[in-house]
């Protein structure tokens, strides 16, 4: 008898069920914006292209934003447009595949799953809860340290303050019974989810590979002329990032301050996982030397050997291969990679190919003429500050970098803004933004999912600190920028 392969009414609605009016609005949204800047004449000095590039491009950055289909999906879309309506070709639509600055960042998520799978990560973590622990502030402490520490290699903050130190900051916080929905999360978790979270944003501000749209800020300035170095990032933002991290977590001690101020069991807790975990396996100390290796190689690599940033991280993926700490299915398996490979392709593709149809050049010019005559300094800090607050309206990092880094990097440097100074003060900004709402960037709805710390808190906190972090950053980092012979 034959097999009846008649569709299962409930897999038809699970096949039809994104076709509802939710899925079709938010498909709605960008393209009626890519159609309206798609039929509208460009103006005078934009070729036809350029300007069909423009609301191609607009449109995929309004979908990223309105979330019809994932990142990566969305981002393919985008690309099919540029080439099935002939806007560029097929070689130039794709050309965002070969660019190693997308492949920098792509084997910068494999090299930090070496951390997970080997355990290093967790044993860093407990090692400074274990020496910091014994008190909350120490805590708070330690934990933002494990963040720093993994950071340069580790380049989603989702990973590192989601995978890594939010697991062990619950199970701290429960352990003193501090729990998120009997009326105790100010206890100690409150505290520490808010430490948590505002010590990822400044860590994932002070290192190129520290967060997945830092490269794309970099490969967005280097299309105007601009080269930003893993080792120029660093020592830029390395001063103000270490106050902010020290300033924080007390200002946040005073005005959100945990109930629970004393916290020995945490350190002994950290120690009995350290002695649970045994001594550091061969694969640990392979990944600590491949750790150590790719810092001394992006420090020291572009002028000592003439090596990248994208070759360095190659050799460290090599070793860690090689040494079969990482296998060929981890890589495969790493679905966060492959997902930025395509949407940060899609995107630095098209800001590449805007830069080459004139439309950013065009733009610049048109901006300089109108702010001819003012000073530098004052017209820059109004372009970062609008830079940066109206990150409200996004909810990821890297859409808010393609739509409006290249631009407001333009005009700075139009007004008179030093280059670099312009470029890296507005990439260190891109992280420092997220810093405000519950929606903003990765690790955010993960710490704010948790339910320790209620939105009122989360917007009024994340609100002041973010004018912390901006006198920190311009003041403090502006005298070190100055040292450094920036401006």
């Amino acid at each position: 008898m034959a097999k009846n392969t008649k569709p299962n009414p409930k897999e038809q609605r699970d096949v039809l069920q994104p076709l509802d009016s939710a899925y079709l609005l938010r498909w709605l949204i960008p393209l009626a914006i890519g159609a309206i800047i798609w039929f509208l004449p460009p103006p005078e000095g934009v070729e036809q292209n350029a300007w069909r590039l423009l609301a191609i491009f607009v449109a995929t950055i309004a979908g990223i934003i309105a979330k019809p289909l994932p990142m990566g999906a969305v981002s393919i879309i985008g690309i099919t447009m540029t080439a099935a309506t002939k806007t560029l070709s097929a070689g130039d639509a794709l050309s965002g595949f070969g660019n190693t600055t997308i492949w920098l960042i792509v084997i910068a998520f494999f090299i930090s799953r070496g951390f997970i799978k080997t355990g290093l990560g967790a044993r860093i973590a407990y090692l400074f809860m274990a020496v910091l622990g014994k008190k909350t502030l120490g805590l708070s402490y330690g934990l933002i340290a494990s963040d720093l520490v993994l950071a340069p290699a580790i380049p989603s903050n989702t990973a590192r303050a989601g995978g890594v130190v939010f697991p062990i900051l619950v199970s701290i916080a429960k352990a003193y019974g501090s729990n998120p929905d009997d009326g105790t999360h100010r206890k100690l978790g409150a505290f520490l989810t808010k430490v948590a979270f505002q010590g990822t944003i400044i860590t994932s501000a002070m290192f190129l590979t520290a967060m997945a749209a830092n490269p794309l800020a970099a490969q967005l300035a280097g299309d105007q002329g601009i080269e930003i170095t893993w080792g120029g990032w660093a020592i830029a933002a390395l001063v103000p990032g270490i106050i902010s991290l020290i300033l924080i977590p007390l200002l946040l001690y005073k005005i959100y301050p945990p109930e629970i101020k004393e916290t020995p069991e945490a350190a002994q807790i950290a120690k009995d996982k350290l002695a649970e975990m045994g001594k550091m396996k061969t694969s640990e100390w392979i990944m600590l030397g491949t750790f150590f290796l790719l810092l001394a190689l992006w420090i020291f690599g572009p002028k000592q050997l003439t090596m990248d940033a994208t070759t360095a991280a190659l050799v460290g993926l090599g070793v860690l291969l090689l040494s079969t700490v990482l296998t060929w299915s981890d890589v495969l398996n790493e679905r966060g990679a492959w997902d930025t490979l395509v949407w940060f392709a899609a995107l630095v593709m098209m800001a590449t190919q805007l830069n080459k149809l004139g439309l950013i050049p065009w733009f610049s010019d048109t901006m300089g003429s109108a702010v001819a005559g003012y000073n530098w300094v004052p017209a820059f800090l109004l372009l970062s500050l609008v830079y940066f607050y109206s990150h409200y309206l996004f909810a990821s990092n890297t859409a808010h970098v393609s739509a409006m880094y290249a631009a407001f990097l333009a005009v700075a440097v139009v007004v008179g803004t030093p280059p670099l100074l312009a470029a890296l003060v507005l990439a260190f900004f891109s992280n420092l933004f997220s810093s405000m709402t519950h929606y903003g960037t990765g690790p955010a709805p993960v710490l704010f999912g948790s339910g320790y710390v209620p939105m009122s808190d989360w917007w009024r906190i994340g609100a002041l600190i973010s004018v912390v972090n901006i006198v920190i950053w311009l003041g403090i980092g502006g005298v070190w920028w100055k040292i450094l012979g920036l401006w």
